[in-house]
């Protein structure tokens, strides 16, 4: 074949030696490019489609070797090219009607060991194993149990007991999150800081708050012998035992988009399909951790705070589905500006006892006296929650966002 400078220009690519058109490769650049791009470009700059002869899907073979010699099934090719911006519109430049078939022609072009292949056996969804089920109910046991020894002992022997079991507690959530579908290779110091942060908060923070606002810790009625204001525990002990339902709603998404990218045959269909599945993920999920708080709400005999669990409940939950599918920096982000609400609002009441700082105070006061003190944590919570829903309704509903783990190993996006 003759390259567009006029002589012949082989290429030697990993399957073996190859021989392709420049041209081609031009083409393919110009279908990377966005609509908006190709709209602002001069009509004289833009490549000229392949002349005949030329073969673009060996092209797009070359430019994506690695992902195809990799791919165990035309499944992963098909959310490859996805991640990479290819849609069912740019496949039809290909001479396929979607990016599914697209991907299966790639797939059966691969150079293999061997004789050629058959049909691919589709790649088994993944399981339920027993040691990760166990690990996600030890969270729940363990605060269970750290909640009844603080409540059987008294004096040094309690705060004894309360640090052995908050310690037990945290490295029993460290073990659930590092195995199962909640488990994930992509960084998390920065969420897992902030997340601390929201979860002390909801230990301490509306006790802390109230004291503030009515003037010092003396004024309320101790929460035991050891702690100066109020401690609200049965939001803790209800997120401790819903690790184990957030676990099963993960691995029923996780699940369900692969049997939905399997039977799908465009893009547009799997997100239509996936959509609805993971809105009634996240309800299931936001009604389990509904009825956990109000069982460790009548057992602890404290009231039910159900907005500022809920909503921190939802928040922790798409933050951490959206981490295990590769998507870090939204959720990072937004648990750290949660943190930082909850933090301004608290350091606002106590600089408003400053002179000439009173109208510092005024927001969170006026918040306060309208709707008590869960209402910061469940405002900071809801909207931050929202704002990750609307955006794994955009993320997840890609079929890159399901492709295997070692698509997406090491990979981290928005």
């Amino acid at each position: 074949m003759t390259a567009a400078g006029g002589t012949d220009r082989p290429l030697t690519a990993p399957g073996g030696p190859e021989i392709w058109d420049e041209r081609a490769e031009e083409w393919l650049t110009a279908d990377a490019e966005g609509p908006e791009d190709q709209a602002l470009a001069h009509p004289l700059d833009r490549p000229r489609p392949p002349r005949a002869g030329a073969d673009p899907v060996k092209a797009l073979m070359h430019r994506h070797h690695d992902l195809c010699a990799r791919a165990v099934d035309p499944l992963e090719i098909a959310a490859g090219l996805e991640a990479h911006g290819i849609t069912d519109r740019t496949a039809a430049r290909f001479r396929h009607r979607d990016v599914f078939s697209l991907a299966e022609e790639m797939y059966a072009r691969v150079p293999r060991d061997g004789d050629a292949p058959g049909a691919p056996e589709p790649v088994a969804p993944p399981r339920v194993r027993a040691d990760w089920v166990l690990l996600t109910l030890l969270p729940g046991a363990l605060g269970a149990a750290t909640l009844a020894a603080v409540r059987l002992t008294h004096g040094q022997t309690r705060l004894i007991a309360a640090a052995v079991g908050a310690l037990a507690v945290l490295l029993a959530l460290r073990a659930a999150l590092a195995r199962g579908p909640l488990s994930t290779p992509h960084p998390t110091r920065p969420t897992a800081t902030w997340t601390g942060w929201l979860l002390g908060y909801a230990l301490l923070g509306d006790g802390l708050l109230r004291a503030a606002l009515t003037g010092g810790p003396d004024t309320l009625p101790s929460g035991g012998a050891d702690s100066p204001w109020p401690l609200t525990t049965a939001p803790l002990l209800a997120l401790a035992l819903s690790c184990a339902p957030a676990a099963w709603c993960a691995h029923l998404l996780a699940v369900r988009a692969r049997r939905t990218l399997s039977s799908s045959r465009a893009l547009a269909d799997f997100a239509t399909s996936v959509q609805p599945l993971l809105l009634v993920v996240f309800a299931v999920y936001v009604a389990a951790l509904a009825a956990l708080t109000a069982a460790t709400a009548a057992a602890l005999d404290e009231p039910a705070a159900y907005p500022a669990t809920l909503t921190l409940g939802a928040l922790l939950f798409l933050a951490r589905l959206l981490t295990v599918h590769g998507f870090t920096h939204a959720p990072a982000l937004l648990l750290t500006a949660t943190a930082a609400a909850e933090a301004t609002a608290l350091a606002a009441v106590f600089a408003a006892r400053l002179p000439g700082c009173a109208w510092l105070g005024t927001p969170t006061r006026a918040l306060t006296d309208a709707w008590g003190a869960a209402a910061v944590p469940a405002l900071a919570c809801g909207v931050a929650a929202l704002a990750l829903l609307l955006h794994a309704s955009r993320t997840l509903t890609r079929a890159s966002a399901h492709a295997a783990p070692a698509d997406a190993a090491g990979e981290e996006r928005w």
